[in-house]
């Protein structure tokens, strides 16, 4: 019987397009994996993947990165986000750089987005399996960090950033029955998340949210058990690994297209050097389709393959 695999995709803002890279370079060779489960950055990367629009999530974050209705830290006094939310999750898909709806319905993939429920403090893993009603709705909360943000609310819940709860969602691909994982970090290899020295503050700032905050306070702690899950399931022979290959030296707010660009390259580059180790696992696995592509990109092209139509919702 063959082995199930799962795509496991990181967030942390900007340094997503290192991601943007890795899941260029699968497209450039035909890999789709149909069960996929991706935070803030790597949710979004993740839907243009499934919808097959290669090079668009880079194409967005460079050409809109020092654009303030999608990036400002002032923004976070003129609309309460550093992220301009509805232009990223409204205005981009919709009329600036369209997202092909059609495409990712039919892709047949199992995709969860994860976000933080405020109440509970507890992962919250929204279920898209071609579903688009509210997709952009959950991408906008699995993006939604505390502070630099504010809360989303859909279906009765009030949400935040996915990385509060589940940084890293690899033992959730582990109970989703996946036998082998392709984990995309976006951190380099050695990086532990240290303690967070604004718990305080966030005690003031979320009074309604006790658990919320005690799921911040507990973050480092949780960031670096899922590390050692990673690097556990490495050493089995159960998970390819892509992180950085070398340090990464922009934050969560990078505006610079020099230094984001250089990012994505080494995404692309490092998902080249293990290409062989990851057809192995898309050809063993049931669950991961491999096509011949007639045209592959260059490597570190970020070529936007624009939807032929217009389509909605």
């Amino acid at each position: 019987m063959e082995q199930k695999a799962g795509l496991v995709l990181e967030g942390g803002g900007m340094r997503g397009i290192y991601t943007a890279g890795v899941l260029d370079w699968l497209d450039d060779h035909g890999v789709l994996f149909h069960r996929i489960i991706g935070v803030s950055a790597g949710a979004c990367n993740a839907v243009s993947y499934i919808s097959g629009q290669r090079g668009r999530n880079a194409q967005i974050n460079l050409s809109y990165s020092t654009d303030r209705r999608y990036l400002s830290k002032w923004g976070l006094l003129t609309r309460g986000s550093v992220f301009g939310m509805d232009f990223i999750f409204n205005r981009i898909p919709n009329e600036f750089v369209p997202f092909d709806y059609d495409t990712y319905r039919c892709a047949g993939c199992d995709f969860e987005v994860v976000c933080t429920d405020a109440l509970t403090g507890k992962p919250f893993y929204f279920h898209s399996q071609g579903e688009t009603k509210r997709l952009n709705t959950y991408l906008m909360a699995s993006s939604s960090i505390p502070i630099a943000a504010k809360p989303v609310r859909v279906d009765g819940r009030v949400l935040f950033d996915g990385g509060v709860a589940d940084s890293i969602p690899v033992e959730r691909s582990v109970c989703q029955g996946n036998d082998v994982h392709l984990i995309v970090l976006t951190r380099n290899k050695g990086y532990r998340k240290p303690k967070d020295r604004f718990v305080p503050l966030y005690r003031l700032r979320y009074p309604h949210y006790p658990r919320l905050v005690d799921a911040m306070a507990a973050r480092s702690e949780n960031y670096n058990h899922s590390l050692e899950v990673c690097e556990q399931l490495e050493r089995e022979g159960k998970a390819i690994v892509l992180r950085p290959s070398r340090p990464v030296e922009i934050d969560k707010f990078e505006k610079s297209r020099e230094r984001l660009e250089a990012l994505y390259r080494m995404g692309y580059a490092d998902a080249s050097a293990a290409g062989e180790k990851i057809l192995c696992m898309a050809h063993a696995s049931e669950n991961v389709s491999v096509r011949e592509k007639e045209h592959k990109g260059e490597m570190g092209s970020y070529t936007m393959y624009m939807c032929k139509s217009t389509n909605k919702k």
